[in-house]
Parts: structure tokens; C-alpha cells; sequence
């Protein structure tokens, strides 16, 4: 389903933009790009003005943008009235920026054409990828990740590190899965710590809550590239990144399973989203044996 484009004067300074990841200003004008995943929660993500991903999310006017007709200042004052035409005329300006940049790339027909290749590319992959054969070994389970020392209950196999069994996860042919940061969590690259986090929206404890009383087995599948890519400061990373997600199941008090892929997304990793290997590895080896319901799931996905 394609995304719903939303704009809004943002109510608080607690936002962060989702391409530079700095915070967006109380009342200050923000875009948002709200989608709804499989368990029919929208989630949104906010950029600066700006910042918007124009190409990938092309806006077909400034009128359908949900929002643009209520911006601060529809009533009589003059100075209110300037502010909502300078706010509209921005967002008028920032399509047809859209509109020109998409048609610039699109002459002769070369994008479309490479558009199609790319998704015959990733309908290719993606086929490999379903039939990818993993092998686990419970020899190849280590206390480390290369140097770095794992927290406790934490183990690594290959480029993945995963929380050993949490006390009451029910193994199920349902599961509710999530990424971590900018799903869950709210962080930003420039800070590490097992403190440097905050919840997305403040209704997360009560949906996992509700969800595994509906007997879903929650599982977070995240990635996390610094710990492969920060050779000399390798174990920060670690300590930062399984701190953080430890901290947050405390949090929200519901058991949690959780993979986190280490590596830097090559052909050989079969790990790091959007490759499905964390997925195989859990359903196949981490779930009692149980196959995942993926008819029902969608079903209730639609």
C-alpha cells in the first residue's frame, strides 16, 4: 500500500528527522509519510520540509497532501493569513520540484526502463533468498561476537547475535515482529549508550501487552552494521546496541525474542534485513518446530 503524506506544525521539539536525524522544532512545518504494517498500526515518519524523500515519494499535488487545507492561520488575522499562504506555497513549490526532478530523470524512457530491471533484480533476489538454505549448529553458538564480550544471555552465530530464550516467550504460528530503531525505539546514530533511547509512541507497552495475551510471540529483527563497521570500537557498539534493546523489554515488561544482524549487508550475508535469513534462523530453529501461519497473517493483514 502505497504511503499517506501528512503535514502538520510539529506539537513538540521530540521529533527527529528520519533523513538528517535532527530534531524537528516545535511548530515548525513537518512532512510525513504514514504507512500501516501488517497488524494495521500506522506508523509515520517526519522529515524537515526540506528533507523530504520527493523521488522515492513522489506527492501528486500540495492539495491531497492530508493537512494542507487546516496549516495554522486560516482565520481572518493578516498576519496569521500570510503565514498559511507562505506554508502553502511552500509545499506548492516542493511538487513541482517533484514533479520536474521526476520528469528530468524519466526522459526517453530510461528510468522506467531501469525501474523494471531493478524490480525484475530484486523479484530474482528475493526468490533466492526464500530458498536459501542455512545451516545452524548448536557447536557454532559463541560467548563473543570476533572480540567483543556479549552480555549476558546474549550469544552470536555468523554475523547475527540473539537473546537467549526470555522467561514466559511462547513459541506460536503467530508472531508480531518488529524492527527496533524508528519502530519501536526512537535513537539517533550521533548518541550510543544503553540509556541513549526513548519509546516511539507511548501506547507500545499496551499493543505488545495485548498482543501476547492474543498468544503472538513477539520478536524484534534489527539491524546493527556499527558492530562490524566499528573494528576498534567494537565492543561500544555491542555494549550500546544490546543495552539499549535489554533496557527496553525491561521496559515494556513483555517477553521478547530478538536478532540483531551484524553484518554490512553483502551478497554472502544472508542475515541483515531485507534478507530473510534472522526469519529462517527463528521459525525454523527458535520456534519449537511450530510453522508460522503466513496464510492467516495476511489474511488479517488486509
Amino acid at each position: 500500500m502505497p504511503a499517506k503524506i501528512v503535514v502538520e506544525y510539529a506539537k513538540s521539539s521530540r521529533s527527529s528527522c528520519k533523513k538528517c536525524s535532527k530534531p524537528i522544532a516545535a511548530k515548525a512545518l513537518r512532512l510525513g509519510s504514514v504507512t500501516r504494517d501488517s497488524r494495521g498500526f500506522d506508523m509515520t515518519k517526519w522529515h524537515h520540509i526540506d528533507c523530504f524523500p520527493i523521488v522515492s515519494e513522489p506527492i501528486e499535488s500540495a492539495e491531497s497532501i492530508q493537512g494542507f487545507s487546516s496549516l495554522q492561520g486560516s482565520g481572518f488575522c493578516l498576519v496569521a493569513l500570510h503565514q498559511q499562504t507562505s506554508d502553502q506555497e511552500t509545499l506548492k513549490k516542493l511538487v513541482a520540484k517533484c514533479k520536474k526532478s521526476l520528469g528530468e530523470k524519466t526522459d526517453g524512457g530510461e528510468v522506467e526502463q531501469e525501474e523494471r530491471n531493478s524490480k525484475r533484480r530484486k523479484a530474482d533476489a528475493s526468490g533466492e533468498d526464500a530458498n536459501l538454505e542455512i545451516i545452524f549448529s548448536v557447536s557454532d553458538i559463541k560467548e563473543k561476537y570476533k572480540d567483543a564480550t556479549l552480555l549476558p544471555n546474549w550469544k552470536a552465530f555468523q554475523t547475527i547475535i540473539f537473546l537467549e530464550r526470555d522467561e514466559g516467550l511462547h513459541d506460536s504460528d503467530k508472531i508480531a515482529a518488529f524492527d527496533f530503531d524508528g519502530c519501536l525505539a526512537k535513537t539517533n546514530v550521533k548518541r550510543v549508550g544503553a540509556d541513549a533511547w526513548s519509546l516511539m509512541y507511548p501506547s507500545i507497552p499496551d499493543k505488545l501487552q495485548r498482543l501476547y495475551n492474543d498468544r503472538y510471540k513477539l520478536v524484534i529483527f534489527t539491524n546493527e552494521s556499527n558492530i562490524e563497521r566499528w573494528k576498534n570500537k567494537r565492543q561500544t557498539a555491542v555494549d550500546s546496541k544490546l543495552g539499549r534493546l535489554n533496557n527496553f523489554i525491561k521496559h515494556v515488561k513483555v517477553p521478547m525474542q530478538v536478532f540483531v544482524a551484524c553484518g554490512l549487508g553483502n551478497a554472502e550475508d544472508p542475515f541483515r534485513k531485507p534478507k530473510p535469513g534472522m526469519w529462517q534462523i527463528m521459525e525454523k530453529y527458535f520456534n519449537s518446530g511450530i510453522s508460522v501461519n503466513m496464510d492467516q497473517e495476511r489474511k488479517r493483514s488486509q
